[in-house]
């Protein structure tokens, strides 16, 4: 099949993932087999298979499509093998990152590396292992000192000698970088600058195959829920989200997941790092969609506000993280879905997390940061973010903005094929949204 053949196949995959029923799940199904058997040759067609079986395995219409997709996702690295070396750095861009088969390298906290090393820096699989990556170690010098008080015979090279080889000391030693950040404190270790080549190759950390446990997975036999399905009023009236707090080891063990899904996108989330594993929370929002959410150690404490952090999961898959902060009954959110899934039931979930975290906290007004919105943050304004927040009911507070909002909405409201200028959104976006909730758990709009 050609290049441009294959491009077909995967304009066809792309369309199937919105259509519902029987036939459609059929077609899906026929369509992943022929892709799976290709041979492909483009790296960024390889790519766009990858990140729809990866959407079509989190928003299955059936379970032969949820069936397939696993297995073709855990079987994706057959597929990167056959590309050649500079196509595989391609696949390590920070907005492809992750695809099983694939390498990262990176710096990562302490905590983070501390994770990683935990869990893969023993690992005698060369295709699963976490390690220095020395050859882009620019400074490896910076860990003289520390090497040197560590390892017996080395402090006369750190002394004396005018070119150590630490990276010829450190594996005459047969040390790991488990061994390094277990006996480097974090303050020093993060100054080092340590870069971490990870070589994902069949580990479950890889995008492709990561996965929390699920005894039931929600099917989409029908329309995906729109923000026109959706009302923060009607969503407040209904009755309790059920949480409960995890045991030790199960807290454990998301966190691992939640530092995986993290580190392979190139992202470190404050609350992720310092994670309050006592009290870990898990909330099942329904439609197949789970949270795992949490507070930052005692001395991690913000100063002035109250923290929250977690990472959600739609049948499984990760799909996207938030991150709360809040005083006075009055709480931020920093919503991220990832860029795979922004076809998905979006709104449904925004409504979702600010119900679960009034009941958790009691927050009576939500507030969305003006970076959320657009401001310096050129993906927000692509997307149009502003109007997502303004159509579920958060208004600006500054009178000028508002303003020039009931402008826009008037001239979207008179032509059907009117879109909002860059320049428009960017101003839209210069102060945060608000939406409260009063005292009956009913929305009002402030």
């Amino acid at each position: 099949m050609s290049v441009v053949h294959r491009k077909r196949l995967l304009d066809s995959l792309e369309t199937a993932k919105g259509q519902f029923g029987a036939q459609a799940a059929g077609r899906v199904v026929s369509l992943l087999k022929q892709a799976s058997q290709q041979q492909w040759c483009e790296v960024q067609q390889l790519i766009r298979f990858h990140e729809i079986v990866l959407y079509l395995r989190a928003y299955p219409q059936d379970r032969r499509v949820l069936n397939l997709a696993d297995k073709i996702l855990f079987g994706f690295g057959k597929h990167v093998r056959q590309m050649p070396a500079d196509a595989l750095l391609e696949m390590e861009e920070p907005e492809v990152s992750g695809i099983a088969s694939t390498a990262m390298s990176t710096y990562f906290s302490h905590v983070f590396t501390h994770s990683l090393a935990r869990r893969y820096g023993n690992a005698t699989r060369h295709d699963n292992a976490v390690e220095i990556d020395w050859e882009n170690f620019a400074h490896p010098e910076r860990l003289g000192r520390t090497l040197a008080k560590l390892i017996p015979g080395a402090f006369e090279d750190w002394a004396i000698a005018p070119h150590t080889d630490w990276r010829k000391i450190y594996h005459q030693n047969r040390l790991t970088l488990a061994w390094l950040v277990e006996h480097v404190n974090a303050e020093v270790f993060d100054l080092f600058e340590v870069p971490i080549l990870w070589q994902l190759g069949s580990t479950n950390a890889s995008r492709s195959r990561t996965r929390i446990s699920r005894k039931e997975f929600f099917y989409h036999d029908g329309p995906f829920l729109t923000r026109k399905d959706v009302s923060v009023a009607d969503e407040f009236s209904r009755g309790k989200i059920r949480v409960r707090r995890l045991d030790q080891r199960p807290a454990q063990e998301v966190w691992d997941v939640i530092v995986d899904a993290s580190a392979v996108r190139y992202r470190e989330l404050y609350g992720f790092e310092y994670p309050d594993l006592a009290n870990i929370f898990h909330a099942d929002l329904g439609r197949g969609m789970d949270i795992y959410f949490f507070g930052v150690q005692k001395e991690w404490k913000l100063p002035s506000r109250e923290y929250v952090c977690g990472m959600y999961f739609k049948n499984g898959v990760p799909v996207g993280y938030v991150e709360c902060m809040w005083a006075n009954q009055r709480m931020e959110i920093g919503f991220n879905l990832y860029y795979t899934f922004r076809q998905g039931e979006t709104a449904w979930l925004y409504v979702r997390l600010m119900k679960l975290f009034h009941q958790q906290y009691g927050v009576t007004s939500f507030s969305i940061d003006p970076y959320q919105l657009g401001h310096e943050n050129e993906e927000a304004i692509a997307s149009g973010a502003f109007w997502f927040y303004y159509k579920l009911g958060f208004l600006p507070e500054n009178k000028a903005v508002a303003a020039l909002a009931t402008r826009e909405m008037e001239k979207i409201s008179a032509r059907s094929d009117y879109r909002t200028p860059a320049p428009t959104l960017r101003k839209l976006a210069a102060g945060a949204v608000v939406v409260a909730v009063d005292s009956h758990t009913k929305a009002a709009v402030s």
